[in-house]
C-alpha cells in the first residue's frame, strides 16, 4: 500500500519524507487554508521535495472552471495529480482532464457507483472518505471494501485512495482490504512505529547490557 500525507504543512511532509516511505501528498483548500499561503505557491513548493503524486484540489464546482483551473494546476510540476469532487461537472472534467493525459484525483467519494463512474472516466485516484462515513453512523471501511470488489470484478485501473483516517485502525484495516493508497495526517504516519511492548523491550535490553556491561 502506498502512503501519502494528508497536508500542506511543509515540516511535516519533509519529516514524514525522511522516514523513506512517503510516497505523494494530498492538499485541499481547507488544508491550505491553515498554511495562509498562496495555493500554487505552497504546491510547487510541495513538489520540489516530493517527486511522487502531489493532489492539488480545484476551488471551482463548474464544469469549464474546473478544466481551466485544473489545467494551470497541472502546469506546477509534472507530478501534479488534479483533484475534483465526485459530482457531474467533476465527472466531466475528470474525462476531458485524463484524455489530455492530466491525472487526476476523484475526491469526496462516499458510494460505490461514484467510484465506479469515475473510473469509467479515466480517473488516476478516487477518494473514498471512510471517517465521515464513520461520523454519521455508517461503516466507512465497507465502501473501501465494494470499490476494491467492483474494480477487481472489472479490470479498473483506478486507484484507492482511502482518505479521511483518522487512526492507525483505520489505516491497518484498509491495508488488509486492499486499498492501493492511504492518505494520512502526520501523527498517524508516526503511529504506525509505536506499539508500547517495542518501547518495553527495547528499555529491558539496554538495562540488561547497562547491568553485564556497565
Amino acid at each position: 500500500m502506498e502512503l501519502y500525507i494528508d497536508t500542506a504543512n511543509l515540516d511535516e511532509i519533509k519529516q514524514a519524507a525522511d522516514l523513506g516511505v512517503l510516497d505523494g501528498v494530498t492538499t485541499n483548500p481547507s488544508l491550505i487554508a491553515k498554511e495562509k499561503i498562496d495555493y500554487g505557491k505552497r504546491l510547487a513548493e510541495i513538489c520540489a521535495i516530493v517527486k511522487g503524486p502531489v493532489s492539488a484540489e480545484v476551488i471551482a464546482v463548474e464544469y469549464s472552471a474546473m478544466l481551466q483551473e485544473g489545467r494551470e494546476r497541472a502546469k506546477i510540476a509534472s507530478n501534479i495529480v488534479v483533484k475534483l469532487p465526485s459530482t457531474v461537472d467533476g465527472l466531466k472534467a475528470c474525462k476531458a482532464l485524463s484524455d489530455e493525459g492530466i491525472k487526476t484525483n476523484m475526491t469526496l467519494c462516499f458510494q460505490g457507483l461514484q467510484a465506479m463512474m469515475v473510473a469509467k472516466a479515466g480517473a488516476f485516484l478516487v477518494s473514498p472518505f471512510i471517517g465521515r462515513l464513520d461520523d454519521i453512523g455508517q461503516e466507512g471501511m465497507d465502501l473501501i471494501h465494494q470499490i476494491r470488489t467492483i474494480y477487481d470484478n472489472y479490470g479498473f485501473k483506478t486507484k484507492i485512495l482511502a482518505a479521511s483516517i483518522r487512526h492507525t485502525e483505520h489505516m491497518l484495516r484498509c491495508a488488509l482490504a486492499g486499498a492501493d493508497v492511504a492518505t494520512v495526517p502526520f501523527k498517524v504516519i508516526m503511529d504506525c512505529m509505536k506499539h508500547p511492548l517495542t518501547d518495553i523491550g527495547v528499555e529491558k535490553f539496554l538495562s540488561d547490557y547497562k547491568k553485564a556491561f556497565g
